[in-house]
């Protein structure tokens, strides 16, 4: 077993690595904030333990865990290819990408979430227990 991930990032470059951790995590909708007097965007994902699979993962080895992210500096946040009157709606996260003045989280079926930032500035920390999982995310290979 890991130990749990409490991660901050300051850059694009560290964006990357918690795009690589949030990878596959699962984030019903409703479970997403944005406080406009606070320029704060807050969410709670269930999170695949990327970081706890050997060389050679086994089904044993598949964990999930509960993770919160906080983005701060957020001017603005718009949505696309997201039904916001579905708050049970579940988004399966692909990656955030830094570009500039925006980060945008991209999501499985070309759904987005696009932030005007003033910077880079985000917080990830798993809390709770993690739990076992028999499904490894799978990502078919593009040609």
């Amino acid at each position: 077993m890991t130990a749990r991930l409490k991660l901050r990032a300051e850059d694009a470059e560290d964006m990357g690595v918690i795009a690589a951790c949030l990878q596959d995590a699962l984030i019903p909708f409703g479970d997403m904030k944005f406080f406009p007097d606070e320029a704060r965007f807050m969410l709670v994902a269930n999170r695949f333990r990327w970081e706890n699979l050997s060389a050679r993962p086994s089904a044993e080895q598949y964990e999930r865990v509960h993770c919160g992210i906080c983005f701060d500096g957020v001017k603005a946040v718009r949505c696309r290819g997201i039904e916001q009157k579905k708050p049970g709606d579940v988004l399966e996260i692909l990656t955030i990408v830094a570009e500039g003045d925006t980060l945008t989280l991209v999501f499985a079926g070309d759904a987005v979430i696009r932030f005007e930032i003033d910077r880079v500035h985000c917080l990830l920390e798993d809390f709770g227990e993690p739990w076992p999982t028999r499904w490894r995310p799978q990502h078919p290979l593009e040609d």
